[in-house]
């Protein structure tokens, strides 16, 4: 029996090629053949055998590869007083977007374990809380380097980087809270709660306010951002990939820690 061509793995990959080929719609000269890449490498994974479980964690290793080298080796624009740390835009940013995408993650799962009880939600919850405090810290220490060379400091009083420091602190407290409780099921139920007020509070800290207040960050009200000096597109034809490759890296992150955390409390409950 011939296979179908309408997998979730295909959908979701075709799915991920035409947002990048959106995103850069108004340089379609740099997203389109990223996104017409992308299919073409995962399908040659795909034809090679390659199992799909696997296949997009070696799509994951060539695109952060691909991010390194690029990165430190393309062209890039002149844009204010950034100079040569503009290459920093495809780690930062990507970083942050894949901190986005595991809150979200969490969020939705204490949600679930909220109308299910299921202390499997719950493992899904923490693990990608956990994961997206990771790829936080790491996003703002690499912005706060960035700082260093273009805003003259490491830490300022900067309004994106205090209330990012913010929304990173609240998410540590999820994680301290968490090892408060030595009941599995009263850890479960308060950290659900918390985790939702969390997340809405990571929106207005990490992106609203910050964009309405006058800031040295790009994209703020004063501010403006680095893909009107972009006219070349280098600094986009690396960044799609990066943010692909950093957000494919830490969902992988993410299902090792949900595997650990399911052995522990197989453990507890059976040992």
């Amino acid at each position: 029996m011939k296979k179908s061509w309408l997998s979730i793995s295909n959908i979701a990959v075709i799915l991920v090629s035409v947002v990048i080929a959106l995103l850069g719609k108004e340089s379609m000269a740099i997203s389109l053949p990223i996104a017409a890449g992308l299919l073409v490498v995962y399908f040659i994974l795909k034809r090679m055998g390659v199992p799909m479980q696997n296949a997009w964690k070696v799509l994951s290793v060539l695109l952060l590869l691909f991010t390194i080298i690029a990165g430190f080796n393309v062209k890039v624009p002149s844009i204010g007083t950034n100079g040569q740390t503009s290459r920093n835009l495809v780690f930062h940013v990507p970083m942050w977007i894949a901190m986005y995408t595991l809150f979200t993650i969490s969020v939705v799962n204490s949600l679930r374990y909220l109308a299910t009880n299921d202390l499997r939600k719950d493992i899904l919850a923490s693990s990608a809380g956990s994961v997206g405090v990771l790829f936080g810290v790491m996003g703002f220490v690499t912005g706060s380097l960035w700082a260093t060379y273009t805003w003259g400091g490491t830490i300022t009083d900067d309004p994106k980087q205090l209330s990012t420091f913010i929304a990173l602190l609240i998410y540590l407290a999820y994680l301290v809270l968490r090892m408060s409780f030595t009941d599995l099921d009263k850890r479960a139920r308060v950290s659900a709660i918390y985790n939702i007020f969390a997340f809405a509070l990571l929106i207005p800290l990490t992106y609203i306010i910050p964009r309405m207040q006058d800031s040295l960050h790009p994209g703020s009200a004063s501010t403006p951002g680095f893909k009107s000096s972009d006219t070349e597109h280098t600094l986009q034809l690396v960044f799609y990939p990066a943010f692909i490759g950093w957000t494919l890296l830490s969902i992988w992150i993410y299902t090792l820690r949900v595997r650990y955390k399911r052995l522990a409390l197989k453990n507890i409950l059976h040992g």
